[in-house]
């Protein structure tokens, strides 16, 4: 496994980032690289896990979805343990370790009530080395930070990357099909429109006419996930904001577009939004709490939880981990 990508493959990780299931032919154009150039950088990096292709169902579409997160207290000799049991679980789409060692966060997509309060009620009580947890309901994640890309690109590269979106999203009517196809991608998000046809029992051109109505109406949101680290990226951390309510929405957004914010969400709880960041070092997660959450007017307090090391992203267990 590589310790960190050169210019080239960070600049093509990036692409993936901004467009999970563009073409190699498309990268290469952006990127002013060979399209072969691409092929021979890209397909070792899928290969051996640097980079990992998968997608998102997006909760406000599913209502049978409860989106949570969880912030753990463990007893630090079994952390481990509680982490790597958190990110088998299929419903767990991240698992972090948080500050110092002895404290989880999980965001997950429960399936229901009953799967909400048999972790709530049963599962956590029940295990021995968990001191205590507080639950948090995602209200509404903002978009805009899934177009984080580590800065690796221009607004003109990415801009070429991506599809035009002006048009408000129309939300298609899931058919049975879009299931299969969602499963489908969740494990492979570059999966061949011809794979995904056979998964799907049907054409290679209703898979990606399906696939793109997904996507386009922001039903599954498509994702590629890599050790930051391996991009030079050396501080990450969770912030819980709160919010004056009548701010919560203009802060949400500014800071969703903010090229270090990961992930945004307004939340239930004391603190009602959670950000994701990732800087290069902690001087640049220092300049971004002081210059750009220094700035903003709604805020009434902050804590910021330092991530030690991620096990989980966007539903895939990192290998080696922990």
């Amino acid at each position: 496994m590589r310790q960190q990508l050169n210019e080239t493959d960070s600049r093509i990780a990036a692409a993936m980032l901004a467009a999970p299931r563009a073409s190699w032919r498309t990268v290469g154009r952006v990127l002013d690289i060979s399209e072969r150039t691409v092929v021979r950088r890209a397909a070792p990096l899928f290969g051996d896990g640097t980079l990992r292709a998968t997608a998102v169902r997006n909760p406000l579409h599913f209502p049978t979805l409860s989106p949570l997160a969880l912030r753990i207290r463990c007893e630090p000799t079994r952390i481990g343990v509680i982490a790597a049991t958190l990110a088998r679980r299929p419903d767990t789409i991240w698992v972090d370790v948080l500050g110092g060692g002895d404290e989880i966060c999980t965001i997950l997509f429960l399936d229901g009530p009953d799967a909400r309060n048999n972790l709530l009620l049963r599962d956590l009580p029940a295990t021995p080395a968990v001191r205590s947890w507080t639950s948090h309901v995602l209200l509404r994640v903002f978009p805009a930070a899934f177009d984080w890309s580590g800065g690796l690109l221009t607004e003109a590269e990415l801009t070429s990357l991506r599809p035009d979106m002006a048009a408000a999203p129309t939300r298609p009517v899931l058919q049975p099909l879009d299931h299969q196809l969602i499963t489908a991608l969740v494990e492979d998000g570059r999966a061949s429109y011809t794979e995904l046809a056979r998964r799907a029992d049907t054409t290679a051109l209703t898979a990606r006419r399906r696939v793109e109505a997904l996507v386009n109406g922001q039903v599954l949101r498509l994702a590629t996930e890599v050790d930051l680290a391996r991009l030079g990226i050396r501080a990450e951390a969770l912030l819980w904001i709160t919010v004056a309510p009548g701010g919560l929405e203009e802060t949400g957004q500014r800071l969703s577009r903010h090229p270090q914010v990961r992930f945004a969400s307004a939340t239930t709880g004391s603190a009602n939004l959670l950000v994701a960041v990732a800087a290069r070092d902690l001087n640049a997660l220092y300049h971004f709490l002081s210059d750009t959450i220094g700035a903003l007017d709604h805020i009434t307090t902050l804590e910021v939880t330092p991530i030690l090391t991620g096990v989980k992203r966007t539903g895939l267990v990192r290998p080696g981990s922990l």
